[in-house]
Parts: C-alpha cells; sequence; structure tokens
C-alpha cells in the first residue's frame, strides 16, 4: 500500500534528531505560530508556493532506503518532523510500519498539539507505530505557551499523558529562550510535570538553546520576526537548565 503525502524536504545523516545519524523526513504543514520557528516555510498546509512537494509514501521509503545502513550501524534511523508529522498521521503510521519491517528505527518529532482529546484514530495510530517520541513542551505556562505558539498547552500535556500511559519511550525537548522560558518557574513546572506524569517513560529532557538561524527565512516570506532582539541563552544557562531536569529526575 502507498499513499500520497505532502513533504517539505528530506535531510540525510542528521545527528540532533533522535538517536545515531538519521534521515529526517520533514512534513509539510504546522498549527502552530511558532516565535522562533526556524523553519516558517514547512507551516503552509495548501498547495502552491512554499506548500512542499506532494510524493507518495513509496516514494519517501526509497529515500530512507539509500542510507539505511548508516543509521543501523550508528544505532540511528528515521526521524519524521516538520512541520508537524501528526496532521498526516496516516503517512507516519505506513512508513513507521514499513520501517519496523525493514528493522528501521522510528522516531516523531511533534508538538502534540493535533492530539487534541485523543480520539483520533489515524493520530494514535501514529504514536502507537513509531518506537521512540520527541515530545516538544514549549512552556509549562499556559499563557505564556500560547503568546510563543498561538495555540493552547493542553492538547500538548494531553498527549504527553497518554504516553505515559501506554509507556512509549519519550524524549521532551524544551527550548530556552532568554526572557520568556528561562525563568526557573517555568523551567521547575515543567521539570515537576515530567517527573510526577512521565517519570516511567522519558528516557531523556533535551534543553535547546534558542537561536536565530532561521531568522533569514521570515524575511524571505515577508513575515516580521518577534525575537529578533532576544539573544541565545548562555552555556551555563542551558548547562543549568540541564541540572534542574536531571535532578528532579534523580540523576
Amino acid at each position: 500500500m502507498t499513499m500520497d503525502c505532502r513533504i517539505h524536504s528530506v535531510e540525510t545523516c542528521g545527528t540532533v534528531d533522535g538517536p545515531g545519524v538519521r534521515t529526517v523526513v520533514f512534513f509539510q504543514g504546522c498549527l502552530l505560530r511558532c516565535l522562533y520557528c526556524h523553519n516558517p516555510d514547512t507551516r503552509a498546509l495548501v498547495s502552491g508556493d512554499n506548500a512542499g512537494t506532494p510524493r507518495t509514501t513509496r516514494d519517501v521509503m526509497t529515500d530512507i532506503h539509500k542510507y539505511k545502513s548508516y543509521a543501523q550501524a550508528s544505532g540511528g534511523g528515521v526521524t519524521f518532523t516538520g512541520g508537524e508529522p501528526l496532521l498526516q498521521a496516516e503517512a507516519v503510521s505506513e512508513l513507521a510500519k514499513w520501517c519496523r519491517s525493514d528493522g528501521i528505527h522510528t522516531a516523531l518529532d511533534t508538538s502534540g498539539f493535533p492530539f487534541r482529546d485523543g480520539t483520533n484514530t489515524a493520530i494514535l495510530a501514529a504514536i502507537n507505530a513509531v518506537d521512540l517520541v520527541l515530545l516538544d513542551i514549549k512552556c509549562i505556562d499556559p499563557a505564556i505557551y500560547h503568546k510563543l505558539t498561538g495555540v493552547e498547552l493542553e492538547p500538548t500535556l494531553a498527549m504527553a499523558r497518554h504516553l505515559a500511559k501506554i509507556g512509549k519511550p519519550t524524549w521532551i525537548r524544551y527550548v530556552l529562550v532568554p526572557g520568556w522560558t528561562d525563568q526557573r518557574e517555568r523551567i521547575e513546572g515543567l521539570a515537576d510535570f515530567v517527573k510526577n506524569e512521565m517519570s516511567d517513560v522519558v528516557e531523556k529532557v533535551e534543553v535547546l538553546p534558542f537561536h536565530k538561524l532561521g531568522e533569514f527565512k521570515w524575511r524571505e516570506l515577508n513575515l516580521r520576526y518577534e525575537l529578533s532582539d532576544v539573544e541565545p541563552p548562555s552555556a551555563e544557562s542551558v548547562a543549568a537548565t540541564q541540572r534542574i531536569f536531571a535532578n528532579r529526575q534523580g540523576g
């Protein structure tokens, strides 16, 4: 079986989106409007300029197979990201099942927002089909989360609880944005949530420093980049944040 999907791009030999060396499949389309998004060109959901390339899952799988040996030799695999891959959940499921039958590890990098109330069977199937979920929780404060992303926080937390319920291996990803997400109470709030709600499934918490490497894309799209005056956090700040999570996790 093969199905249509809309893909922004496929990158090879990635080392920052899950374990080992990975092929990274960027799905087109996203409902969030993150102020620091470094891929704003992945947002569009309809055909036209900056709306990705129509492909089939079989075609994408051909790309994945080209680098299978690199992935397996490094303990890597494939990561489905975006954009928001869960907006094309059926395609994610199809690719993940093919990868599993071929011994290729799969990871899903998601904001969790499409999960909503947990009743979408295609999304539930996609979550079940992958080996690892990289869950991006931008901030535990609902008001700040909404300012950063334009959407509500609760669907992401609902997905987090679902991952814990089904025992799905999970990495939490947290972007440290000075003036927005670097306050100790917000960091500790998320650390407490992870400890209290997800301790059995969270294998790792990644603290990712805010950067402006994608700012030029905003200009190319004639979009205003609201965080142009924000500087990346110091290495010391990132390390201190990582320690807060590690201390909560007991290691």
